[in-house]
């Protein structure tokens, strides 16, 4: 043990070096991955091209010491037929000693070589650049299109993308090479000897192509299939692994289990069709490969037998069919590999390929808030149904003032918040910001000036501390637990102890947050946006999860984040924003009233309706 380390020391730079060829992160491209299956593999191929060619004259190099190996086979025994005698070194050493270097020193510096460009190099970097650049061109699809999917499936579709393009392309460059050399060496040599040697190859290489052509389209469209139905069974049970507590809750494990099994089964029912086509293949390849072994032999002995080939002859032509059949088994193994790669790519493209529909404009500005002012010009906005949701809405909100939007479920309330931010666009109208038209900035600009506290908090799978972070990445830690603080966070935190035993800020929470309550949720999404302090405030039942004493002890704290603030607050809970400076009554995706509390109150419309069916609090005419 104790030399192993000078070794492994000796050799990392040379690993390191291979290594670096293919950058995992390279600059990211905005456009759309193409949609063809050839145009979607050159454009993640093509950038790494030196390295896909550097293997592929490597695997032609080696293909070809390989079969030379074979004549040198032939030759020794064509030797050794010769009298023997004392000078036979001296007459073939020099034969010999290069026949000796080329497989010592030659085969095992290719092989090494092989081995690095596609081991160091491209198994590692091509395929986890490829699922960067997959995941950043995804990351950025609009709410909808992640709405309209399971986050399961299109994170294995991203996963398992960019291993088949790898394989495929690595196999292809291999079974390429192997099919030309061997076949093409095996014809020329068989040549040499007799051209009738040929015949046997010649037609069992026509057999095989037609073979091929047969087979392969039917094996890569029953692989697309297989792999859609393994993307669906995926899908169905990673959506109930991120639900398990409504699994549990609702009690219908059997339910459940059917639904995933009509997944599996479908998924068996195609895998079945893929593998019969395997099957098939298999065996008409076993007969093919069986004749040509047999003719090759029988020729090569009945031409020794007339005196026209030597045995050294014989040795090649046996040797080399046998690798051939052995090789030819092998590619088509890699042949029905290439296409299933290539199928899992057709699948994972159908997600992967998809035009953004929030995009940033063309020479789209960065927004910087001075005033804080919001207004709404005629808006439409339906979800591209034909109608409803929201319609021809206009809505000034001045800077600084404090709004409430109120109205029954489905007004189209988180709409218009949804909209705002840009998760969706409009379909006309506009919303600008200080008079700067949202559709013409950037979306990261724009939500970095707009602080957000959700109803639905959920939690990245991370640390209490990566989670308040996200508010703002610099912010210091005295500066972090002083946001704590006013949220009323304080008093939880320091006792959390995760699984593995991280404590406090450190401790992790769980998928969307799952370890804490939902008032605890609630108080670190509030720390979250004190942390950030946008100018602009969007609160969409910012306080529902959180019992009356708690609201009521972070209520001063929720005064101080929304002091000097534009601030956008939607509650059911009407006590909580009566205190607003104006309140918004939406119906139908229309604003039917607005006004102060105590002017809605006193003029008897939906607000007072909704108002006298609220049992909790009473707020005074002059809160």
């Amino acid at each position: 043990m104790g030399q192993s380390r000078p070794v492994l020391f000796t050799v990392a730079p040379m690993f390191r070096w291979f290594e670096s060829l293919i950058p995992v992160f390279p600059p990211l491209d905005p456009r759309m991955p193409p949609k063809g299956v050839a145009r979607f593999y050159l454009h993640y191929l093509l950038p790494v091209w030196p390295v896909l060619l550097a293997t592929l004259v490597a695997g032609l190099a080696l293909a070809v010491v390989e079969v030379a190996m074979f004549d040198f086979l032939g030759r020794i025994v064509d030797m050794v037929a010769d009298q023997p005698g004392a000078d036979f070194f001296a007459r073939h050493g020099v034969t010999l000693a290069w026949m000796a270097g080329i497989t010592l020193l030659l085969r095992p510096l290719l092989v090494g070589l092989h081995n690095l460009l596609v081991n160091q190099a491209i198994v590692p970097g091509l395929s986890n650049r490829s699922r960067w650049l997959m995941h950043n061109y995804v990351v950025r699809q609009s709410l909808a299109f992640f709405q309209n999917d399971f986050a399961g499936r299109i994170a294995n579709r991203v996963m398992q993308t960019g291993t088949s393009l790898r394989e495929s392309a690595v196999q292809m460059v291999d079974a390429l090479w192997y099919i030309v050399v061997y076949t093409g060496s095996a014809l020329y040599l068989f040549a040499q000897a007799d051209v009738r040697l040929m015949l046997p190859l010649a037609v069992w290489l026509v057999v095989y192509v037609a073979i091929m052509v047969v087979f392969v389209p039917r094996m890569k469209q029953r692989a697309w299939v297989a792999s859609e139905a393994r993307s669906k069974a995926m899908g169905r049970i990673v959506d109930g692994y991120t639900n398990i507590s409504t699994l549990k809750l609702f009690a219908h494990a059997g339910r459940e289990q059917d639904y995933v099994a009509d997944s599996f089964q479908e998924l068996a029912v195609k895998h079945r069709a893929q593998t019969r086509i395997t099957s098939a293949m298999d065996l008409t390849i076993a007969i093919v490969n069986g004749l040509l072994i047999v003719g090759t032999c029988g020729l090569a002995l009945w031409l020794w037998n007339q005196g026209r080939i030597s045995v050294g002859a014989i040795t090649v032509a046996t040797g080399l069919v046998i690798r051939i059949h052995n090789m030819s088994g092998w590619i088509m193994w890699t042949v029905n590999g290439i296409f299933e790669d290539i199928g899992s790519v057709q699948d994972g493209m159908e997600t992967i390929a998809q035009p953004l529909t929030v995009q940033d404009h063309p020479g789209a500005g960065v927004l910087q808030v001075t005033a804080g002012a919001v207004e709404f010009q005629n808006v439409h906005f339906h979800y591209g149904k034909r109608g409803g949701v929201i319609a021809g809405l206009n809505l000034v909100v001045k800077p600084g003032e404090k709004i409430g939007l109120v109205g029954p479920s489905g007004a189209g309330k988180s709409t218009l918040v949804n909209v705002l931010l840009r998760l969706y666009d409009l379909e006309s109208g506009r919303i600008l910001i200080d008079g700067h038209d949202i559709a013409r900035i950037t979306q990261e600009s724009l939500r970095a000036q707009i602080g957000v506290v959700t109803q639905d908090t959920s939690l990245l799978h991370r640390s209490i501390r990566d989670n308040l972070l996200y508010g703002r990445p610099d912010a210091t830690d005295e500066q972090l637990r002083a946001a704590v603080a006013k949220a009323r966070a304080d008093g939880f935190i320091d006792a959390l102890v995760d699984g593995q035993g991280r404590h406090g800020y450190d401790a992790h929470v769980g998928e969307r947050g799952v370890k804490l309550s939902g008032g605890q949720r609630q108080r670190i999404a509030i720390a979250r946006v004190l942390l950030k302090d946008a100018p602009v405030l969007v609160m969409d039942e910012a306080t529902s999860a959180l019992d009356s004493e708690v609201e009521a002890a972070i209520q001063e704290s929720l005064d101080e984040l929304m002091a000097g603030k534009t601030v956008i607050a939607i509650a059911h809970r009407l006590s909580t924003i009566a205190r607003m400076d104006r309140l918004v009554v939406m119906d139908q995706g229309r604003i039917v009233e607005t006004g102060t509390h105590t002017e809605l109150v006193a003029a008897g419309g939906l607000y007072a309706r909704l108002w006298a069916r609220q049992t909790g609090g009473f707020v005074a005419a002059d809160a």
